[in-house]
């Protein structure tokens, strides 16, 4: 009983020490605290008490609350698009393909080298699986043109590229910008600043509409294909920049160590330097991995409908148009949710990172 209310007295004098250290932030806590409070009793009640589940427009019309109705009639145009009613399952599975290969190359002991050669044939399976599921002829799947994707699918695949290639197009661009070669530094350079200065969305018009025009006229490459890469080619700039700051936090010092053992400039790079600028860039890597996926929804002005254009599509349909605030919020939930678990996965691995490091020099 007594370390009962020890710590409870501790957890009251925390709160006091924190909140309630002074007039003015005695004030300002309590002044927030009914704001926030207001806020969540009437979302709770808007949402909850007073919402109406079921797809019922005039349940929903005589209703004072949310129409989450409109969600559980359109969720499945909202996930998965255009895609055919009758096919969906085809691009669910593919996604969760895709989710699960993620979630498993997570898992810190698929980094060992015993491992690392069956985590990249399981992908290349993986992403085989997902554009045969997707496209289909093979196997006596329906052909389905990549025009007709789009929801959440769309919506990660375009992440999964655009990221994964713009990995190793950053880290060169960010060697080639501090490189003692004048031609190979000014290109770099050039490349990064030039991109940086122009909007995504202009990139997507360029790759999906300005592009096909300078291609022979018997060369056709795929709206999807152009779309990716120019998204790859985008973060890339922005990827570079990023690595060139991790490898600034780097002292000389361990250059001129690695050297003095024998190691060739490739071998100091890929086995002392960029191993350590990786890990110090890990939170700015996962501001630039959401930050793609986010922006992923500006496809949209080319004709492809990701998770935000498919509730578009979804809000096409005059009856549940004026329930456009729960569509919203619903795939802001979804945005949410994977961008909360990317967030807490990469402070979890910055942690586990420093700690290997540590023990690896408690060990020497």
């Amino acid at each position: 009983m007594i370390a009962e209310s020890s710590f409870s007295g501790s957890i009251i004098e925390r709160i006091r020490r924190q909140y309630f250290y002074s007039v003015p932030a005695t004030v300002l806590t309590v002044l927030i605290a009914l704001v926030v409070i207001t806020v969540c009793v009437k979302l709770f009640i808007w949402g909850g008490l007073n919402a109406v589940w079921m797809p019922d427009v005039q349940a929903c019309q005589q209703g004072s609350g949310a129409c989450w109705g409109f969600v559980a009639e359109k969720w499945r145009l909202i996930i998965f698009g255009r895609y055919p009613y009758y096919l969906q399952w085809r691009a669910a599975l593919a996604t969760a393909i895709v989710l699960g290969m993620l979630v498993l190359s997570a898992v810190p002991m698929m980094w060992r080298k015993p491992y690392l050669k069956t985590l990249g044939m399981m992908w290349i399976a993986a992403l085989v699986a997902f554009f045969i599921l997707m496209i289909g002829v093979l196997f006596g799947l329906e052909k389905i043109s990549t025009d007709m994707w789009g929801g959440l699918p769309l919506t990660i695949v375009l992440t999964l590229f655009g990221m994964a290639a713009s990995v190793p197009l950053g880290i060169l661009l960010a060697l080639g910008r501090r490189s003692k070669m004048p031609i190979l530094s000014a290109v770099s350079t050039g490349y990064i600043e030039l991109v940086r200065g122009v909007p995504l969305i202009t990139v997507l018009f360029v790759a999906a509409f300005i592009f096909p025009l300078i291609l022979p006229t018997e060369m056709r490459i795929d709206p999807f294909w152009r779309v990716a890469v120019g998204i790859a080619l985008f973060q890339a700039a922005y990827m570079a920049e990023i690595v060139r700051g991790g490898l600034q936090t780097i002292p000389h010092g361990q250059f001129d160590a690695a050297a003095s053992l024998g190691l060739t400039p490739s071998q100091v790079y890929t086995s002392v330097i960029l191993p350590q600028a990786l890990v110090a860039i890990i939170p700015a890597f996962v501001n630039s991995l959401l930050s793609c996926f986010m922006d992923t929804s500006l496809v949209t002005v080319v004709s492809m409908y990701d998770l935000t254009g498919s509730l578009r599509l979804a809000l096409g349909d005059a009856v549940w148009r004026s329930y456009f605030v729960e569509g919203y919020v619903f795939i802001a939930l979804v945005y949410f949710v994977f961008s909360f678990m990317v967030s807490r996965y990469s402070q979890w691995l910055e942690k586990y990172l420093l700690g290997e490091k540590d023990r690896g020099h408690a060990a020497e």
